[in-house]
């Protein structure tokens, strides 16, 4: 974009550029802000939905498997305990017998198993460690088994020392009640939640009503113990083991995070699985970011746009009032020009009827003086001089006001189809004469083909005889070259006269083609062949433009409008 005139830069051109600024980049950013909110938006919401989703997909999907291990186990000691009679399990070799035959079938995954009798006292042993004759009196599990037939305890450290827990099934033979538990190994259900991980921080652990570890966390956490017991609270959960509660929320370090749990072992146990909000939602403020990146850059091009817009805009409104103001200054000139029409038609009608009577009685002086009476008279010559300036000053005045009844004049003269080449040749033949005395060259360099031009022959050669006229004038002291070319400029016959004289200086360049202005001596111009040249050629519908150096020359370059088919068949 070109960069503004001095006249365009103005407080009103500027207030105006910043009010389309503002209007462009309000238009173009609230529906780009308020689309582009509204899809992340959704997209947010379906982005948690799914993260969401695969919290309490593998949540439950794992507890269900915790579940079904630690019921199975539960399961397999019941069945033993009601399969086998009192008397073949209560010696050491026979549990002994049980215990190998079992890991055969399940697995290494239980340790031991051990026969108490209704007074705590193991009776029966069978595993690495030395516990046959332990008493379990005191033992929660224990006193569980005693109230309801059966228990799965709680992880605990024991007369072992090391973590375990227990599950332990009450039968009766013989009106004797007699307890049959087995230790589960602990590494093996503690491997069924170290395998749910997800990420760097994402981690499971199952923990009791009492917030208690039942498994070794992989890292070393402190669980939310408020948050986790207001889950044990939730009686509708204990009712459906199956059910995965999900929160998010902040945790006691200041990070946030989401916790997904479902309870185990009928709600005595709760499976959690742990995982920082941060890292769960990578993606998504991956994807945050880059749509801020994105929408910041879109934002910079509607900036960019919004300001080269608008400069254009503004140059185009500024060139556009720049050309009213310059129209609104022609209407003007061509009033005054009209005014100066009116009055130099007036003058001219004043002054050439006493010039035409001066001239008039001075041949009849002239007559006298040829007379016999005069022919004597020491003064002849002189009063000869003298009648023949007053017929010479009053052919001039003459001229002058023909001049000026020429630029008052408001009739068209008759249009007619013309070749330029041969009008122009003709003139160039006429002034042929009058340059050899000023020791001027004319070239005429003439496109051939050029289209014919509806116009009014008699004003155009006045125009291309007073440009030559003129061109002559600016060498005549000392010669020079005078060039003449015809070209076609798409919908314009261009006719440029170009000299090498001495040129126009800047100054009067803007008022050349003003009425009665004149860089001629006294006495050598009107200061009217320009401005009716000007009259003539705007009236054709061209335009005629200068250009000039000091002592390097001038060029007139006059543009006409080419006749159109239908300008024809009007003649």
């Amino acid at each position: 974009m070109t960069p503004l005139p001095l006249f365009e830069q103005t407080a009103y051109y500027k207030a105006l550029m910043r009010k389309m600024v503002a209007a462009i980049m309000t238009v173009s950013f609230i529906p780009v802000f308020l689309v582009s909110s509204a899809i992340f938006y959704q997209f947010r919401l379906s982005y948690k939905e799914k993260i969401y989703a695969q919290f309490m997909d593998t949540v439950q999907k794992h507890s269900m498997n915790i579940d079904r291990f630690i019921t199975s186990k539960f399961q397999e000691i019941q069945y033993l305990s009601r399969s086998i009679a009192m008397q073949d399990i209560t010696q050491d070799i026979s549990l002994r017998r049980q215990l190998v035959l079992m890991q055969k079938v399940y697995g290494p995954v239980l340790v031991d198993m051990g026969v108490i009798d209704d007074q705590g006292l193991q009776i029966a042993y069978a595993g690495p460690y030395a516990l046959t004759g332990a008493r379990y009196t005191d033992a929660g599990w224990f006193r569980k088994v005693m109230a309801d037939a059966s228990d799965i305890s709680d992880v605990f450290l024991g007369l072992r020392g090391s973590p375990h827990f227990i599950v332990a099934v009450r039968n009766s033979q013989e009106g004797r009640p007699w307890t049959l538990r087995a230790t589960i190994d602990f590494n093996a259900f503690n491997a069924l939640v170290e395998g749910i991980r997800g990420g760097k921080t994402g981690i499971a652990f199952i923990v009791n009503r009492d917030v208690e570890f039942q498994t070794r966390p992989a890292v070393n956490i402190v669980p939310d113990k408020r948050l986790i017991q207001s889950l044990f609270q939730k009686k509708t959960l204990s009712k459906k083991p199956d059910n995965v509660h999900l929160v998010e929320t902040v945790d006691v370090s200041g990070v946030k995070v989401i916790y997904a749990a479902s309870f185990l072992k009928n709600g005595e146990w709760l499976l959690v699985y742990r995982q920082n909000a941060a890292e769960a939602f990578s993606k998504l403020n991956q994807m945050q970011v880059l749509s801020i990146l994105i929408f910041i850059l879109g934002g910079v091009g509607i900036v960019i746009m919004a300001y080269l817009i608008s400069g254009r805009m503004v140059h185009r409104i500024a060139v556009s009032d720049h050309e009213k103001e310059i129209l609104n200054q022609q209407v003007i000139e061509t009033g005054r020009l009209a005014s100066i029409g009116e009055l130099a038609a007036g003058i001219a009608h004043e002054i050439n009827n006493p010039v035409a009577i001066m001239v008039e009685e001075a041949g009849w002086i002239q007559d006298l003086l040829d007379e016999e009476d005069f022919r004597q008279s020491e003064n002849l010559e002189e009063f000869r001089r003298a009648v023949a300036q007053i017929k010479t000053q009053g052919a001039r005045c003459k001229d002058i006001t023909h001049k000026l009844l020429s630029f008052a004049r408001k009739t068209d003269p008759r249009q007619q189809n013309v070749q330029i080449n041969d009008l122009v040749s003709e003139l160039v033949a006429l002034s042929d004469q009058r340059a050899r005395r000023s020791m001027v060259v004319i070239h005429a360099e003439l496109m051939e083909n050029l289209p014919l031009l509806r116009l009014s022959v008699s004003e155009l050669q006045q125009v291309i005889l007073n440009l030559i006229n003129n061109a002559i004038d600016a060498m005549e002291r000392k010669g020079g070259e005078l060039f003449i070319y015809t070209r076609q400029e798409e919908r314009w016959v261009v006719i440029e006269v170009s000299d090498t004289g001495c040129g126009i200086p800047e100054d009067n360049l803007q008022r050349i083609f003003d009425p009665f202005f004149t860089t001629k001596p006294v006495g050598k111009g009107t200061g009217l062949g320009l401005a009716i040249c000007y009259g003539i050629v705007r009236k054709m519908g061209g335009d005629i433009r200068v250009r000039s150096t000091l002592n390097v020359g001038t060029v007139f370059t006059v543009y006409l409008p080419i006749a159109t088919p239908d300008r024809y068949e009007a003649s």
